[in-house]
């Protein structure tokens, strides 16, 4: 075997657990099609010059640390026995499943891999009796490590160096040719990272217009009585009454599931409160539903999904009954948090973080109102 390569990869795997991002990143729960092209290092028993294939494989985001891909893989090399006369192929076509353990969800991802499956090993030697067309069919088992690089939401590159362990019954009697056995065969991949589960992107939603101060209520002056009648003594004018309109902060745990836009069966109950509040506020012209996120993940992510949490409340309000005209939906992101959480990591920064993940429902008024409900 070539223990040079295998040699490389361990020491690269060390680096990478050493220096790698931990996976404390927002995952999106995507699914993705990795295509692309392998280089072939061949075991030494099988006689063969290093050869090049093809693989597909279709994998999906489990969690924040995991992922699983499922890879169907094809690799062919020329004999190279030293033998006179002899030519042909050995040809290897593998089915494997691969847990990938991601230490970021970062535009980076570098990751380690392991997996097992089925593999058919086939060696065709021509001119050579015992070589010809032998084939088997055994297991697969594979470890490695690599990395994805995502230049957007849908599209990036995955690369990952990988040793396989297979079975083999290729064997040529009164030759130094013995590929009887277990055979481990290194593989060099690189494919495009085509990404089409992802959550899709809300229309971004401009923030309201500024809304204009109400003119200031001035008291009319009382108008004299004519001589000699003496003048009334000037009627009190009551006060505007100010109409009061709470600031609603609804927590996104109760409305969505982690890194979700879609409303959960509780949020009908907390979002009920919200509409037969807004009903008996009609004086309030303009309702904004601010989307808030935490800091987890990238901003831009982050900045999307808060527009996506504001646009779902404000549909269904609309549908329980809110004029549409009165609602503005705006996402703010991660950048009004509420705690920092600073030193903190791992699921106990999810928890912590908690209180920067909400929906803001505020009113305001375009002009000023005499009677309050």
């Amino acid at each position: 075997m070539k223990k040079s390569l295998i040699s490389l990869a361990v020491a690269a795997t060390m680096g990478v657990a050493a220096f790698s991002a931990s996976a404390e990143d927002m995952y999106r729960g995507a699914w993705y099609a990795v295509p692309g092209v392998s280089y072939l290092n061949t075991d030494s028993d099988l006689d063969a010059d290093n050869g090049a294939g093809g693989f597909i494989s279709i994998g999906k985001e489990l969690s924040e640390s995991w992922d699983i891909q499922a890879r169907l893989g094809h690799n062919r090399a020329d004999e190279d026995t030293n033998i006179a006369g002899v030519g042909g192929r050995y040809k290897q076509t593998t089915l494997g499943l691969d847990a990938l353990y991601m230490f970021s969800r970062d535009k980076f991802r570098p990751f380690l891999l392991a997996g097992l499956g089925v593999a058919r090993n086939n060696v065709d030697y021509s001119n050579f009796a015992q070589l010809n067309d032998r084939s088997k069919t055994s297991w697969l088992a594979n470890v490695g490590l690599g990395a994805q690089y995502l230049f957007n939401d849908t599209f990036g590159l995955q690369a990952d160096l990988r040793h396989q362990w297979t079975r083999s019954d290729a064997k040529a009697p009164g030759t130094s040719f013995d590929a009887d056995g277990t055979l481990g065969n290194t593989l060099l991949s690189l494919g495009g990272v085509f990404r089409f589960g992802a959550p899709a992107a809300a229309p971004v939603v401009a923030a309201a217009e500024p809304i204009p101060e109400p003119a200031p209520y001035v008291a009319p002056a009382p108008t004299p009585a004519p001589e000699p009648v003496p003048a009334p003594a000037p009627v009190a004018t009551p006060e505007p009454c100010e109409p009061k309109f709470e600031t609603i902060t609804l927590s996104a745990t109760k409305l969505f599931a982690f890194d979700k836009f879609k409303l959960n069966g509780d949020a009908v109950v907390v979002l009920d409160d919200v509409v037969a509040k807004l009903k008996d506020h009609p004086e309030f012209d303009v309702v904004l539903v601010i989307g808030h996120t935490d800091l987890i993940g990238s901003e831009k992510y982050n900045q999307k999904l808060s527009e996506q949490r504001a646009n779902i409340v404000r549909d269904h309000l609309i549908l329980h009954g809110i004029d549409a005209n009165r609602l503005r939906a705006v996402g703010k992101g991660e950048s009004q948090p509420v705690v920092e959480c600073k030193g903190v990591k791992g699921k106990a920064l999810i928890e912590c973080l908690e209180p920067n993940r909400r929906v803001v429902i505020e009113g305001q008024r375009l002009h000023a109102v005499n009677e309050c409900k």
